[in-house]
């Protein structure tokens, strides 16, 4: 039996495509014993057959994270002697090699184009985005040239991985069949928007409350801030929509999976309006297709990948993410033609059963997995 351990410093135990996909999916071969080290000090367990490791909670702020929790992860990792290491954040590249030396395995899984997602961090001063940009990219392509595999959560990161290690796979973020869907008629459903993820002002918050304005239904808001400043801006606007004696939003903080289900089954759409920055335009945003197999309509940004997927299996609308006028009348629309939004809906979850789901990814995992593991 081979021993697999994943290793994050940043993601949450119970993360969607760490824990639930890949780990959850990998504990179900009789061949893999699966750890996952965490650091979220919220101690051990053991869950879904994933041995999950909790190294402690995690130091606050960006350096702490980059300087000390690689050295933290590596010496638990070292601890469990593993036969292959998959690790989830780009930090702990800074650890591979490492591993490597030891004689493990070792798969680097970027979830997010790392590069492009450097040039719009507003923590990093705009006069040094390129050069931090253009080391980092230097450095990821020196490490991953050694490694033994890459996995990727977009075709387009792919491409770039292909390049530099001609063992990358692609391994889409879709759906768990069956997670999110529901048997909720149309009909029984109620006149509402629902936005779930991290609310920022990069995925268009901003946009989507303007929008609010010039609509007469409610939008149900799922997520968490990524600062203070938002947060209170936020609330300073629902406090405003939610003025006249009716509550237009409904702010529900981080849901847990069961709860989101329950938020998108009385819900007629589901926004991702995510602004034009480069780290976006050729994502597969997981909200995206996890909407889909709950039966939502989407209202997506413009962009091409997106209008390709949106219009081609006709489950929503795309519009400009920086226009709320635009966001509005695509809200209204869907909601005021409800035998064409049940359509939208039908078609949404018919391309997730056919094409957008996990299952189909899982069987890319596991011939990755049982390559290195029978080298």
């Amino acid at each position: 039996m081979s021993k697999i351990a994943h290793l994050t410093s940043v993601h949450q135990r119970y993360d969607t495509r760490i824990f639930l996909k890949m780990c959850s999916s990998l504990a179900k071969n009789k061949n893999y014993n699966v750890f996952l080290v965490v650091a979220d000090g919220l101690g051990n367990e053991i869950k879904n057959n994933v041995n999950i490791i909790d190294i402690g909670k995690r130091s606050n702020g960006k350096f702490n994270r980059i300087l000390k929790m690689p050295k933290k992860i590596l010496h638990k990792a070292i601890e469990l002697e593993a036969d292959i290491y998959h690790i989830h954040d780009p930090e702990l590249l800074t650890i591979a090699l490492n591993l490597k030396k030891n004689g493990a395995k070792v798969i680097f899984d970027s979830h997010e184009n790392v590069t492009e997602q450097i040039l719009s961090k507003e923590y990093i001063p705009s006069f040094l985005r390129n050069a931090i940009s253009k080391i980092y990219s230097l450095y990821e392509s020196y490490v991953c040239k050694k490694i033994d595999a890459i996995v990727t959560a977009t075709p387009h990161i792919n491409d770039k991985f292909l390049k530099i290690n001609k063992n990358s796979v692609n391994i889409n973020n879709y759906p768990i069949l069956g997670e999110l869907s529901n048997d909720i008629l149309w009909s029984e459903k109620k006149d509402e928007i629902c936005y779930v993820g991290g609310i920022t002002k990069i995925r268009g918050i901003i946009q989507i409350l303007e929008a609010m304005k010039y609509v007469d239904y409610k939008l149900n808001l799922v997520g968490s801030f990524d600062s203070d400043d938002l947060k209170n801006i936020v609330e300073k606007t629902i406090s405003e929509l939610n003025g006249g004696g009716y509550d237009k939003v409904k702010y529900f903080g981080f849901l847990n999976r069961k709860e989101v289900s329950d938020v998108l089954s009385v819900s007629k759409i589901g926004l991702v309006t995510l602004t034009p920055i480069i780290n976006y335009i050729n994502s597969l945003p997981i909200k995206l297709f996890e909407y889909m197999s709950a039966g939502l309509p989407v209202i997506a940004s413009n962009f091409p990948l997106w209008i390709d997927i949106v219009e081609k299996n006709k489950c929503g609308i795309c519009v400009d993410p920086l226009n709320s006028k635009e966001i509005a009348n695509a809200i209204n629309f869907i909601i005021q033609n409800p035998e064409e939004a049940e359509k939208m809906a039908q078609n949404g979850k018919m391309a997730v059963l056919e094409k957008y789901n996990w299952d189909i990814e899982e069987k890319k995992l596991f011939q990755i997995y049982d390559k290195l593991a029978g080298e």
